[in-house]
């Protein structure tokens, strides 16, 4: 193995991607300019064959999901030890997926419970900001009630008391982002 190319940026990945070519490319989900996983999108819009594992300090089931879904080869946590990172590495090398039993572990954990739809991201956003239910309504152009009706909705997904605690969970899981 040989390290070809190092960015800092998405921007410039995206740059380097073009101008290397690297059989693997180690994505971190964190950039200063764009997330690792819009970075990647864009990288395979080009190239649909690049092979990317993302990077990161913490998994996030929404984060897991969104990259893989989009087609990161992997998606490994920054605490992996080395060993199976190169393991990783290899597998994704030759053309398999590989998820850690970490990984698999941070989205089973959620994934019996249902998704949140569009609109309920939306009202959580907005809950998120401060604002009460009747600016929401005046928002999204949408009646009072049917933001209570999506609040209780989404909470019962997220097994929140309150909106505090849908809001907390959301953030936790990366549904949302701040």
């Amino acid at each position: 193995m040989k390290v070809i190319a190092q960015a800092s940026k998405g921007c410039d990945a995206i740059t380097r991607f073009t101008e290397y070519e690297p059989d693997i490319t180690l994505m971190d989900l964190r950039l200063p300019d764009m997330s690792g996983i819009d970075a990647m999108v864009a990288i395979r819009k080009t190239f649909p064959d690049a092979r990317v594992i993302m990077v990161t300090i913490s998994g996030r089931d929404a984060e897991i999901r969104r990259a893989l879904a989009l087609g990161a080869r992997s998606y490994v946590l920054k605490s992996m030890p080395y060993e199976e990172l190169v393991e990783t590495i290899r597998h994704v090398h030759a053309g398999k997926m590989r998820i850690s039993a970490e990984v698999v572990a941070i989205v089973a954990a959620h994934f019996s419970q249902d998704a949140l739809t569009e609109r309920q991201i939306d009202v959580l956003k907005l809950v998120m900001e401060g604002n009460r239910n009747r600016d929401i309504a005046s928002r999204l152009f949408i009646s009072e009630e049917t933001v209570k009706a999506h609040l209780k909705h989404l909470m019962g997904k997220l097994g929140a008391a309150d909106r505090t605690q849908a809001v907390t969970t959301a953030l936790r899981r990366g549904l949302i982002e701040v």
